[in-house]
């Protein structure tokens, strides 16, 4: 006997490109209980003595025989072996009713003319048999729990499944002629739910059974084990359970009633390995498959994908406006509009504003955020003039103001903003902080706060530099405005023009549209030697800060003077 044992009797999943009917597998079970080795032992015994001649084997009964105790069969895939009870209740042809078994009435008939049966214990339930479909769950449970470690209750949906592969085979369809009214049950019993849901399971199962009883006692239900369940479906998905011992114990099986015997089970994967040509030539159909459907979908996409003119540079911006916090009242919504600058157009359909909706401030730490997460998509083009004076181009510009509303339909201005478009292509998540017009004195705040309003920019391109001024200086004095929020945007920017695909022919000659992006270079390179030096201007004067005041301002000494 031995001691070690394989305890993990899960399921096992694996996924094939076979067809399942190439499956085998091997399954041995053998007796390893006490008095099987006792009577063995006895048995040798006894063959010993009787070559001395000493006794003859005659006066001696058998225990068992070894053919008994163990046994070895390979199973291929929906293969059907009969059991000892199949055999007899097959032989009378008055108990089969169904063409199945009429079926198996004839094949039970050549066996036993033939006596080519293979197997004595080990037998199958196919998915055709209703003796699959009938299987209760007791003895499901049962006898998952002899190869199991430890005993457990069926759970609820396994008590509802119970029976369901059986009512999906014999479920008729549903009469026409009944009212409509009667459809839909609004108190079902429990008898209903039973025999009524039905899940609609398209997998095929083969059960791999063991008959455990006694010597001479073959044939009864009570000692049928369940040993293997195989499922399996259309899409090459093999469900096995237990799964193939390979290196592992082999699983230990006890039997129920006085006598408990102990069983060992092996279930070993003796499928056909394919040969490496054959493996070869597998491999080379699969990649010419995908070949011709990767054809088969070029054609119906197409070669020629849509290019603007040449000289003409497409740019397409999804963007997403985020959030926005720092505000001083709830309900914000957002209204953007797109500018676009001289050599700058946009197709006819193309919206250059909207409106976001109305969204309520959620608290995170310390701010109050409103999540928009609303898209909007910008598609415009830009065309070289060559009576352009501009020697950097301009990108569009999009504005922005935030709004609030209450209850009482009163809306107030909560900042303004803008953002250019990014230069360069990709993925870019930008934060824009805003302002709005402030009033000095309080009667300005209490207008605001009672009654709603605020003063508003009659020019919302004011924010930057507005599009109608053309002198050389802005003066903004006298103007008062107070820091509000924030806004932040995910933006997604693509560019594409024919002098992008030409690009072997750059060292030649340049595009029209080329001479201007090297604009963009340099105008890019300008904001960033600005950003830079707006970052190295923070960080000073938070160090001045940090630092102590009669470091920064030191008491100096004049040169007539001298210290102590």
């Amino acid at each position: 006997m031995t001691d070690n044992w394989n305890t993990d009797t899960g399921e096992a999943v694996y996924r094939s490109r076979d067809a399942i009917k190439n499956l085998r597998i091997k399954v041995r079970i053998e007796r390893v209980t006490s008095t099987t080795a006792l009577s063995q032992h006895l048995q040798q015994q006894v063959l010993s003595q009787q070559d001395r001649g000493a006794i003859e084997l005659e006066t001696l009964p058998s225990q068992g025989h070894r053919d008994d105790n163990e046994e070895e069969l390979l199973v291929g895939w929906q293969e059907k072996f009969f059991s000892q009870y199949e055999m007899e209740l097959f032989q009378n042809e008055a108990a089969c009713q169904t063409p199945l078994d009429r079926q198996y009435h004839t094949e039970v008939k050549a066996l036993n003319r033939t006596k080519g049966r293979k197997n004595n214990r080990i037998f199958t339930y196919t998915d055709h048999d209703r003796y699959t479909n009938c299987l209760s769950l007791h003895q499901l449970q049962q006898s998952t729990d002899l190869l199991a470690t430890t005993k457990a209750s069926p759970t609820f949906l396994a008590q509802r499944m119970a029976s369901v592969r059986h009512r999906r085979q014999d479920r008729r369809t549903m009469d026409c002629g009944l009212p409509k009214s009667k459809i839909i049950n609004w108190e079902p019993t429990e008898e209903f739910v039973k025999s009524s849901h039905v899940v609609n399971n398209a997998m095929q199962t083969m059960h791999i059974m063991g008959d455990l009883g006694l010597t001479g006692r073959l044939g009864l239900k009570e000692n049928e084990c369940l040993l293997v369940t195989i499922k399996t479906d259309g899409n090459g998905t093999v469900i096995l359970k237990p799964d193939f011992n390979k290196d592992k114990d082999p699983y230990r099986i006890v039997t129920e009633g006085e006598k408990k015997e102990v069983w060992r089970l092996t279930v070993e994967n003796v499928s056909t390995v394919m040969k490496p040509e054959d493996k070869e030539r597998e491999q080379n159909m699969y990649k010419d498959l995908y070949v011709r459907h990767k054809e088969y979908l070029n054609s119906l996409v197409g070669q020629d994908f849509e290019m603007p003119p040449g000289g003409i540079l497409r740019f397409l911006m999804n963007g997403e406006i985020v959030s926005a916090k720092g505000f001083e009242y709830d309900n914000l919504y957002i209204h953007f509009f797109m500018e676009l600058p001289n050599n700058w157009s946009s197709l006819p359909s193309q919206s250059l504003s909207g409106v976001t909706q109305t969204c309520r401030t959620k608290t995170l730490g310390k701010e109050n955020v409103a999540f928009f997460s609303y898209p909007f998509t910008f598609e415009t083009f830009y065309m070289s003039d060559k009576e352009s004076d501009e020697s950097v181009p301009q990108w569009p510009v999009l504005y922005f103001k935030v709004l609030s509303l209450d209850s009482w339909q009163r809306y107030r201005t909560e900042g303004y903003g803008y953002l250019i478009f990014p230069a360069s292509p990709g993925k870019y998540e930008i934060t824009c902080h805003t302002w709005r017009p402030l009033q000095t004195g309080t009667v300005s705040a209490l207008r605001r706060f009672f009654i709603g309003g605020s003063p508003e920019l009659e020019d919302n391109s004011y924010v930057r530099i507005p599009g109608t001024f053309k002198g050389e200086r802005l003066s903004r004095l006298g103007f008062h405005t107070e820091s509000t929020g924030s806004v932040t945007f995910n933006l997604h920017c693509i560019q594409q023009a024919k002098a992008f695909v030409a690009a072997s022919m750059l060292k030649k000659r340049r595009q029209k549209v080329f001479d201007h992006l090297g604009g963009f270079s340099q105008q890019g390179a300008v904001c960033t030697i600005l950003e830079a030096f707006q970052r190295a201007r923070t960080k000073m004067q938070e160090a001045r800060e940090s630092l102590p005041r009669d470091l920064i301002n030191p008491t100096s000494l004049s040169p007539f003077e001298s210290s102590a």
